[in-house]
């Protein structure tokens, strides 16, 4: 029986060990790893690469661009958990409940762009919504977030882990030149017709989303109403593994979001909150930035591509 050979590139970075720490131990599959000193050696990178049936890419942009292009191999599959090739021609958007279709493209794919953490609650929210016309795409949205710290990659972590070399602070507020480099993925994937304004921000935990986007349903198509909103996200994502939807809540009494529910796993919870006396929606993902986020949706990717190769 061939085991696939799995080549992680990057894989001492945040994202990279937590994906390698998901395969470790299987045996329906191959992990190729580099010694040390070969790391960073370019010539020995991409003779691994090339030796790959698929490549998990857990690199800085320009390092998975440079990597792509070493490939000469015709037949290794790459992963990218990159913001490099998110909105390039040519890639397969891997978040496979965002149509019917998306996890049989992503099975066959050569190339596979792994979303962003914040883009994945934000796209998962709209695009089922906007797709079925209940949001305008034009619609002016604001989308608000925050993350654990290790969101900041591994220097995050270090800075934030490493007795007397961070001074914690409660949350900080960053992306204030409204010009971040997940809002054309955002844009793209969700099929939005303009940029949306997105807030994003890190707090004193190491991991886990809490995901915001404020509704006006005087701006919603006529007749739309938070019960609209949420009947289409439960249709949308019924019988998903992965993607939960919550039930309707209305009014004062309702839980508060805890962006650390879903730590350690590949899950993500879409609810929808609503006070209609104020004519107000708010639209919530919560789930781990390193889990559905990161290395839980690169794992959720190749194993879809495994089932492909079988």
């Amino acid at each position: 029986m061939h085991q696939p050979l799995v080549f992680i590139d990057g894989d001492q970075g945040t994202t990279g060990l937590q994906i390698h720490a998901r395969l470790h131990g299987r045996d329906d599959l191959r992990l190729l790893t580099l010694p040390d000193a070969e790391r960073k050696d370019p010539q020995r990178r991409a003779e691994a690469i090339n030796s790959a049936d698929v490549a998990i890419l857990c690199l800085p942009d320009d390092a998975a661009r440079q990597a792509v292009a070493a490939i000469v191999n015709s037949s290794v599959r790459v992963i990218d958990a990159s913001s490099a090739h998110r909105t390039s021609a040519g890639w397969v958007y891997g978040l496979p409940e965002l149509d019917q279709q998306q996890a049989e493209q992503i099975a066959q794919a050569k190339r596979v762009s792994n979303p962003g953490c914040y883009p994945t609650g934000a796209i998962a929210l709209l695009r089922p919504l906007v797709t079925a016309g209940l949001v305008p795409t034009d619609y002016p949205l604001t989308v608000n977030a925050v993350s654990g710290y290790s969101g900041g990659g591994r220097a995050a972590v270090e800075r934030h882990e490493t007795p007397g070399l961070y001074a914690a602070q409660g949350v900080l507020v960053y992306g204030l030149n409204l010009d971040h480099k997940h809002v054309p993925e955002i844009q793209q994937h969700a099929g939005l017709s303009h940029r949306p304004v997105f807030v994003p921000s890190y707090g004193s935990y190491r991991q886990g989303i809490a995901l915001t986007i404020a509704l006006q349903t005087r701006l919603l198509p006529a007749g739309v109403s938070a019960a609209h909103l949420q009947d289409c996200l439960r249709e949308h994502y019924h019988g998903s593994r992965y993607v939960q939807v919550a039930p309707l809540e209305h009014g004062e009494a309702t839980p508060m979001l805890d962006p650390q529910a879903l730590n350690d796993s590949n899950n993500l919870r879409l609810a929808v909150f609503a006070n209609e006396a104020h004519g107000q929606v708010l639209l919530t993902a919560v789930f781990d930035n390193l889990g559905k986020g990161a290395s839980g949706a690169a794992v959720q990717n190749l194993e879809l591509m495994l089932a492909a190769m079988a």
